[in-house]
């Protein structure tokens, strides 16, 4: 008799003790984004708006970034357990042995690009040899312009995150999100042309990450959370107004035309979608372009020789067709 009360009184502890998905219990999940509130994050906010996240099991909370708040430090301390940026922000933390890997595209292509103004004598990317270009620290996309079209005397300043130096300087050149800082060029009453780095063969995914950690413990948290994801893009691509009004409570810079811009961009270049006759698709990741990505900053000798790209991504949680 008191062995099976101890018998009980042991299943009991462990039953307790262990973290259970039984009776409605949701996996809490932090996604730390790469910026503010924006359009270019629609995707997530509908997923989590119409509950899909939870449908996964998952109770997620959308922690937003600034320039001051850089995201890897924050997935690699577990502040956040995905993380949104580039794939040269993975294949840099692998260069540098954090377990960081990409699990899905948050974008098939970049949007970053150079803006300059509408009467500027640079009409393409090469014309920039002899200019100066406002870019953000870790602007490795310039080195390759500056191998590919063999510059000899372009050069960097920092850039400020506004576009007050550009209004005020006609010579002023910048690197931008050609799904934003246009806008509010235009808004100021002045005109600008944008030039994306894709064009010059520039062209990495962005990307959402984890520690390797936090994916091999917790693939189906991974899973569920690529799956409503891609849910919640293709139905915000389609249906965005109850989404535009929630992000512009998150954010009050924003404003219905800015959204609109924005939008209308994104949507225009295919950055979230690719190209279909490409093979591309929402979250889909091809080992053809990481490995393009790769050769090209190991070119630039930015990376080890030796670094197994492979070890940067996986395509094991793209859930296909849904």
């Amino acid at each position: 008799m008191k062995h099976i009360q101890r018998l009980f009184l042991a299943i009991l502890a462990i039953i307790i003790h262990t973290p259970s998905n039984f009776a409605g219990d949701l996996y809490k999940l932090k996604l730390a984004t790469d910026w503010y509130p924006q359009p270019e994050h629609g995707g997530y906010y509908y997923a989590l708006a119409k509950g899909y996240y939870k449908q996964e099991g998952l109770d997620v909370e959308i922690i937003p970034a600034s320039p001051s708040t850089p995201v890897i430090p924050r997935v690699m301390t577990g502040g956040a357990q995905i993380g949104l940026g580039s794939a040269d922000d993975v294949l840099f933390a692998l260069n540098e042995d954090l377990p960081l890997i990409a699990v899905g595209a948050t974008m098939e292509h970049d949007p970053l690009g150079i803006m300059v103004h509408a009467d500027s004598p640079v009409k393409s990317l090469e014309d920039l040899e002899g200019k100066t270009v406002a870019t953000d620290s870790g602007a490795r996309w310039f080195l390759y312009l500056c191998k590919r079209y063999h510059f000899k005397n372009a050069k960097q300043i920092p850039l400020q995150y506004s576009v007050a130096p550009f209004l005020h300087d006609s010579n002023y050149i910048c690197q931008c999100f050609v799904t934003s800082e246009p806008f509010f060029v235009r808004k100021a009453g002045a005109f600008s042309r944008t030039m994306l780095l894709s064009e010059a063969g520039y062209s990495p995914y962005r990307v959402y990450y984890a520690t390797r950690d936090f994916v091999k413990k917790h693939p189906d948290a991974v899973r569920g959370f690529m799956k409503a994801s891609i849910r919640g893009w293709k139905e915000y691509l389609n249906d965005p107004v109850d989404t535009f009004k929630q992000l512009m409570k998150l954010n009050p810079e924003l404003s219905p035309d800015k959204m609109d811009f924005s939008f209308k961009a994104l949507k225009e270049g295919n950055f979230i979608t690719g190209d279909e006759a490409k093979g591309e698709s929402i979250g889909l990741m091809q080992e053809s372009r990481w490995k393009a990505q790769f050769e090209l900053l190991r070119d630039l000798n930015l990376l080890k020789a030796d670094l197994d790209y492979h070890a940067a991504f996986t395509t094991n949680f793209f859930p296909g067709k849904l």
